[in-house]
């Protein structure tokens, strides 16, 4: 007979996110995975065969959506075979890349299954956006790329960092214009990462807010919402208006538990802001789940994904309370504020959520049937 506790565990499913080379093509002000920063001494490459034996590891524990990234994935000679080996293993592939190559790569990608495509935006102004990446007739090539994914039904979004190169009233006309499906932001960081990540931002001034002015930032994208489709939930971007005041948070991270991150050198970590792996990706099946209720960094995908997964978590946790007889106990859990909270976040993001699935088949991450985004500072790499 199954194990009550078993299933209650797999009713939301994971997600994943697969870093497959720290090598970029972008001089991005605020990443350190910039070509021109030096912080890159060992070009690594992920092992598709190697991952490809992975992937049933992290099915087992319930991941189910795969979000590839960089540096920029696309100098993967073998993206689209990393992202069908996704789609066999039953998994939906999102990818997050600046688009340099989406011309040629954008039709294997779409013929291997991508489902999601993200591509990394840095302001209002495309010319600013092409000096900041030091990709001069990059916005073309975007464009380029996106009609071709539209045609070919693949949900687009622009992951945009926040950042002093941004007008957030101004956008609008800009993502409509390149012909994005809707916006995900990711909140900015100086500090480098405990981790292999290298998506942040050092001495960039581009990324030095004070308190206020990053508060009055999340207040804007807040307001943008009402114009334009944003992926990230206001419940969310509350919390981290909280989490920059230095008040009390109210969604533990999902990092650990429903998150992963894993490296180019097949380590998984519980979030790229960690300080340490969590072992092999090969030793998942005997590492334990993280739930010590981390509030400690910004990481939007995080952030934003335990905001819309905390209510079908909390279901998960009472009914194997409850199968445990711990009825009380599992009662307690769903019948809390911030399960209340997390149920109007995902009926918020479902106008954006039909919207996407609209324009495609296919499916993608978390508590929404398409992925939201893949962004640590957007992968400014990317």
């Amino acid at each position: 007979m199954a194990n009550p506790c078993k299933i209650a565990r797999q009713l939301i499913p994971a997600v994943c996110d697969v870093s497959v080379t720290n090598v970029c093509n972008a001089v991005c002000d605020f990443c350190g995975y910039a070509r021109d920063k030096g912080l890159v001494h060992d070009r690594r490459w992920i092992d598709r065969r190697r991952l490809g034996e992975a992937l049933p590891i992290l099915r087992r524990r319930g991941v189910c959506y795969l979000n590839f990234q960089g540096g920029e994935p696309l100098l993967h000679p073998e993206i689209d075979g990393l992202v069908g080996d996704a789609r066999v293993a039953g998994m939906t592939p999102a990818l997050i890349t600046n688009g340099w190559f989406l011309p040629q790569k954008i039709e294997p990608l779409a013929a291997a299954g991508l489902a999601t495509l993200l591509v990394s935006i840095d302001s209002h102004l495309l010319e600013e956006h092409e000096r900041n990446r030091g990709l001069r007739g990059v916005g073309e090539r975007i464009r380029k790329g996106l009609a071709e994914a539209r045609r070919r039904r693949i949900a687009t979004l622009a992951s945009i960092t926040v950042n002093r190169l941004v007008r957030y009233e101004a956008l609008p006309e800009l993502l409509t214009d390149l012909g994005f499906d809707a916006a995900t932001f990711s909140y900015p960081r100086k500090e480098p990462f405990g981790s292999s990540s290298l998506v942040y931002g050092g001495d960039s001034a581009l990324v030095d807010f004070t308190q206020t002015e990053l508060v009055e930032a999340l207040e804007s994208i807040k307001s943008l919402k009402k114009r334009f489709p944003v992926l990230n939930p206001t419940a969310s971007i509350e919390d981290i208006q909280r989490h920059v005041r230095g008040e009390p948070e109210t969604f533990a991270c999902v990092g650990g538990h429903k998150y992963f991150y894993v490296d180019w050198n097949l380590q998984i970590w519980r979030c790229e802001a960690w300080s340490q792996p969590l072992g092999s990706v090969f030793d998942l099946d005997r590492i334990p789940d993280q739930r010590d209720r981390c509030t400690a960094c910004m990481m939007s995908c995080y952030r934003d994904t335990s905001v819309l997964m905390h209510a079908g978590v909390a279901f998960e946790d009472a009914l194997a309370a409850a199968a445990n007889g711990q009825f009380s106990q599992a009662a307690a859990l769903v019948f809390r504020r911030s399960v209340a909270r997390s149920l109007r976040s995902v009926v918020e993001e479902a106008g954006v959520v039909r919207r996407l699935a609209g324009h495609g088949t296919r499916s993608a991450r978390g508590t929404a049937p398409v992925t939201i985004q893949r962004s640590t500072q957007d992968e400014a790499a990317n």
